[in-house]
């Protein structure tokens, strides 16, 4: 199952990131999980939409291509990173790639609250007009990954909290079954 990941966060090392990279290793015999570089999109123009430069083109092309999308933000300022929006906002424009798409989000904070606000933003904007991705839904599948210093190993930037990565597994199970649902309904 092709799934892509779009990381909020530019951070290179960010625990974000460490955890797109953990959930590519941990379910590799599952899921094959790409993690998109935001960072080369240019800033949303809706003078450039209907001839987008390439970079866009071809991160527009990988959301279409993939069974699934997984979205990992951080909270800044109680809200989503404007890379990420940006991001959002060009798939969401002429031939808009998230309609329909299954998605599933989660966050990474050093904070108690996780990244609880960002992502009730996240899903208001998921749910657009222009972008209507099919989120799963919430009530138990809310990825707020808190403490983050205390959660991931400080070698190897991986998530090794046992009963977060249980409750990750569970998450990614619904996933997928998610994902299967969505294709046996179109």
């Amino acid at each position: 199952m092709k799934i892509v990941a779009i990381v909020g966060s530019l951070r290179r090392e960010s625990y974000n990131m460490q955890l797109a990279r953990t959930m590519q290793e941990r379910y590799r015999d599952r899921l094959d999980i790409e993690i998109l570089d935001i960072r080369q999109l240019p800033y949303y123009d809706q003078d450039e939409e209907n001839h987008p430069p390439e970079t866009v083109v071809q991160f527009k092309r990988q959301i279409a291509d993939a069974d699934g999308v997984l979205i990992i933000t951080p909270e800044y300022n109680w809200s989503v990173p404007g890379v990420l929006k940006n991001a959002i906002d060009w798939a969401s424009r002429v031939d808009k790639v998230f309609i329909g798409k299954p998605v599933m989000t989660a966050g990474v904070s050093p904070a108690m609250l996780g990244t609880v606000r960002a992502q009730l933003h996240l899903r208001e904007i998921l749910a657009s007009p222009g972008v209507q991705a099919k989120v799963l839904p919430p009530g138990g599948n809310e990825v707020l990954i808190n403490f983050a210093g205390q959660k991931f190993d400080a070698i190897t930037g991986r998530l090794t909290d046992p009963v977060t990565l249980e409750f990750l597994d569970t998450v990614v199970d619904k996933f997928i079954a998610f994902i299967q649902m969505s294709a046996a309904q179109a």
